[in-house]
């Protein structure tokens, strides 16, 4: 009997070690949520995004945090005599992406709000006619406006593994204050 409850208790001893380091639950704090704000530049060419989290129930291993940002730009159309008028296109811009690196230092108690390094967008200062929708084939795409479409920020912890992935996506555009959902 003895010699049976001396591997049970080594194997009792065994998990209670181990728990410890398998405890992370993580979750995001109430009132945490992901949030990114995206700002453009005055002319409308370049857009930064950074966001913002709080979470809880982390281990002590770092964070990589991506924020992957993308859209599309609208030009006006410019032939050689310098006459400008609407493009038609929506011409893709991005994906520009901002890795935030965070040292398990930082994390205390398993806690740790988070703002990461911006990422930014910027619409390219011409393109061609074609890519723009312009009538010839003389003219070239001029005068971008750039809108925000999609935005995705991965958390990981131990970087490589995955722990949340949130979103927010509008054709239409997102700007100010964006709630991504997870």
């Amino acid at each position: 009997m003895a010699l049976l409850c001396a591997p049970l208790l080594l194997l009792l001893a065994t998990v209670a070690l181990a728990s410890p380091a398998n405890a992370a639950s993580p979750h995001f704090k109430h009132g945490g949520e992901p949030v990114c704000n995206v700002t453009l530049s005055s002319d409308g060419t370049t857009a930064t995004t950074t966001c913002t989290a709080t979470l809880a129930g982390l281990g002590g291993e770092d964070l990589l945090i991506t924020t992957t940002v993308s859209g599309s730009a609208v030009y006006e159309c410019q032939n050689r005599g310098g006459n400008t008028a609407p493009g038609q296109n929506k011409v893709l811009v991005g994906p520009a992406t901002a890795p935030t690196f965070i040292s398990g230092d930082e994390i205390k108690n398993g806690n740790l709000t988070f703002t990461t390094d911006p990422a930014v967008l910027t619409a390219p200062a011409t393109v061609t006619g074609a890519e723009a929708g312009c009538p010839g084939a003389n003219w070239t795409g001029v005068n971008p406006t750039l809108t925000v479409t999609d935005i995705e920020l991965v958390i990981e912890q131990p970087v490589g593994t995955v722990i949340f992935t949130c979103t927010a996506s509008d054709p239409d555009g997102l700007s100010g204050t964006v709630p991504l959902t997870c």
